[in-house]
């Protein structure tokens, strides 16, 4: 089959899905994964095998994309007038999902997969960390679609978006230095000194290349003649994909670089606004269309049931992580009661950034053992977050009383 015909196909089967899913009152990424599950070659033997073997330039232009929108959120002046209570509830409910998810899998997970050749160094471990590592970010958008929806407004609302636009950074630290300790030390076979400065080194190098483009970008952009929005985003494509691919050829990590750009872009330029409000007009959905779809067909089902258990795991634990983070958090900076209560509820749908964190795993050789367990864990975990979670947060938000039915839009 063509290459341009199964990328058609792609597109027009992930967004008419996204579409359908919206009358459900689903998130649009929910159905950009349900296409993709349809059009797994595991299952419907419709598109070649070969082709999905071969997305990585795609995933990795998308990766480029979302992490730099994600650096985007990182506004100094905001994070400032957040104040105390948003940072620590932001800082201890995703450590806390991290730590709970890393702790029940390392201690559950010899029970329940029995791997051949598997050892707690080797196996159990490096799956449980970099599970926990994917744990605390949050997918903000269908907790803003049910905001939306019945026009929900307080200090639980307030709060929930603001650790919801944060925790994807942790997320990604969390990541990038995990995954970081653990290549190294399963390529060492032990964890010495330099195996936990090491990481930290690359960690640097990411955030120093992520600066000199993001400067790059900014200085640049003073100089384009052309004012016009497709002038802009070419050069902001070029750019990403520089940044993105000098960084993985001196072997630092490109997703921290992207997102650092990002940062950099939203502080310092003197068009930010212009840039990301192009990107989220032009680019955003096609983007996520062809992201979600295709992640969804990398799903192996056979792993997937396999490891159904996992799934579960990874479910409960953040979410028990989540909510006894925010309390701590809450009880810390002295918040309300409703919002020590009721902030959690919004911060378990899941999408975007930890599928991409997920399937960049599976770039690296040195965790082939555990790069399949971990895309199906998490893409089966993300369909129920993104199905579940609205219907939760709708719940946390009418019992801190943000909204009631009849403020539903009609």
């Amino acid at each position: 089959m063509e290459g341009i015909l199964v990328v058609g196909i792609i597109i027009f089967t992930g967004f008419i899905v996204g579409e359908l899913c919206t009358l459900f009152k689903l998130p649009k990424v929910t159905g950009y994964i349900l296409a993709g599950i349809l059009l797994n070659p595991n299952l419907t033997h419709f598109i070649p095998e070969s082709f999905v073997a071969h997305t990585d330039l795609v995933t990795n232009i998308a990766l480029s994309f979302i992490t730099f929108s994600v650096g985007g959120t990182l506004f100094f002046p905001k994070i400032r007038s957040l104040g105390k209570m948003i940072i620590l509830i932001t800082l201890l409910e995703s450590e806390f999902a991290f730590l709970f998810v890393a702790i029940f899998s390392t201690l559950i997970g010899p029970m329940i997969i029995h791997y051949p050749g598997a050892s707690m160094l080797s196996f159990y471990i490096p799956l449980s960390l970099i599970l926990a590592s994917l744990a605390s970010p949050t997918d903000p958008s269908a907790t803003l679609a049910v905001e939306h929806e019945y026009k929900a407004k307080g200090v639980v609302t307030s709060t929930i978006m603001g650790v919801a636009a944060f925790d994807d950074i942790l997320g990604i630290i969390n990541y990038s230095i995990t995954v970081s300790i653990i290549d190294l030390s399963l390529k060492e076979h032990s964890f010495g000194i330099y195996s936990f400065v090491q990481p930290f080194i690359k960690i640097l190098g990411s955030i120093t290349i992520g600066c000199f483009f993001g400067f790059f970008l900014n200085i640049l952009v003073k100089y384009i003649k052309k004012e016009t929005e497709g002038a802009l985003i070419t050069f902001i494509i070029g750019l990403l994909a520089l940044c993105y691919g000098f960084a993985g050829m001196i072997n630092v990590d490109e997703l921290l670089s992207t997102m650092t750009m990002g940062v950099i872009v939203v502080n310092y330029s003197i068009k930010k606004e212009k840039i990301f409000k192009i990107l989220e007009r032009y680019t955003e959905e096609l983007i996520f269309v062809l992201f979600f779809t295709i992640s969804a067909m990398h799903l192996n089902f056979s792993v997937l049931i396999s490891n159904y258990p996992f799934i579960i795991i990874f479910i409960v634990f953040r979410s028990i992580g989540k909510f006894t983070g925010t309390v701590v958090g809450g009880k810390i900076s002295n918040a309300s009661l409703s919002v020590q209560k009721f902030t959690a509820g919004g911060l378990i749908p899941q999408g975007g950034i930890v599928i991409g964190l997920a399937l960049a795993i599976k770039r690296n050789p040195a965790l082939s053992s555990v790069s399949d367990i971990i895309i199906n864990v998490i893409i089966g975990a993300t369909v129920v977050h993104e199905i579940l979670g609205p219907i939760i947060s709708k719940i946390s938000l009418e019992k801190a009383g943000e909204i009631t039915l009849d403020k539903k839009i009609k």
